[in-house]
């Protein structure tokens, strides 16, 4: 299709009923009318598992056969698109009958136009310009959650009130961070912490999340001092106890 670019060395496979696909892979649609900044954005998304680009669409229109032809699972929206406003691709896909969740990623800083993509019902809305893990840390939340919701089984109104909630509310955003501090690496930090099997040390945290062990360990004690994590302490055969660190569930 004319504006849409397969992964590098991985074909696009177009997904309809019947098609199989490991679920384990979440197939991403990035729509920028700008051809470098989506180039770089798809670099991004294939950095981060299980994510793959099956495609990269230039206007609005290009947006909804994209959709049509691979069935994605998230559609990365920019909002100005030489044909269209980005929000008014949203409300085509579903009359289409299409219930890919869609992710928007714009300039626009405008009130109205948040509040329009929260209308139409965004799983997230990152500003440009952004750092890689920027959108790293909001495609691992929207991953969690999607798993969740995936294998949510509801019993009661319990079930549906943790749905609606997106089954969590981050450590980070249990309180004011303190300054100096940024949600992104909080957020980070928290997905290690649940992760791991069993307890981290700030180094080994640090490793994890690929920053250092200062500030590892900075955010490790605010999340123990607000509740979030549990400290144990290791003795060895000398020297100071070292901490070790466990996601408060």
């Amino acid at each position: 299709m004319k504006g849409m670019k397969g992964t590098s060395g991985r074909p696009e496979t177009p997904r309809g009923p019947g098609t199989s696909v490991a679920t384990d892979t979440i197939d991403v649609l990035v729509v920028d009318d700008d051809f470098m900044v989506a180039r770089v954005h798809r670099t991004f998304v294939e950095r981060v598992e299980p994510f793959r680009v099956v495609g990269v669409a230039n206007t609005g229109e290009q947006a909804t056969r994209a959709v049509d032809e691979l069935h994605p699972d998230l559609v990365l929206l920019d909002l100005y698109l030489p044909d269209v406003f980005g929000l008014d691709v949203i409300p085509r896909l579903r009359t289409s009958g299409h219930d890919c969740d869609v992710m928007v990623i714009s300039a626009a800083r405008e009130a109205d136009t948040v509040r329009g993509a929260v209308r139409h019902g965004v799983v997230d809305y990152l500003l440009k310009p952004f750092e890689f893990e920027d959108l790293r840390a909001r495609l691992e939340r929207y991953a969690v959650q999607r798993g969740r919701l995936l294998a949510t089984v509801v019993h009661g109104q319990a079930d549906v009130d943790r749905v609606l909630a997106g089954a969590t509310v981050p450590a980070s955003a249990a309180g004011t961070l303190p300054k100096g501090m940024s949600v992104e690496t909080a957020e980070l930090i928290e997905r290690t912490l649940r992760t791991a099997e069993g307890t981290l040390s700030a180094a080994e945290c640090a490793t994890l999340a690929g920053i250092s062990r200062v500030s590892a360990r900075r955010y490790l004690e605010h999340f123990h001092t607000i509740g979030s994590a549990d400290v144990t302490l290791r003795y060895g055969a000398a020297g100071r106890p070292e901490r070790r660190y466990r996601f408060q569930r």
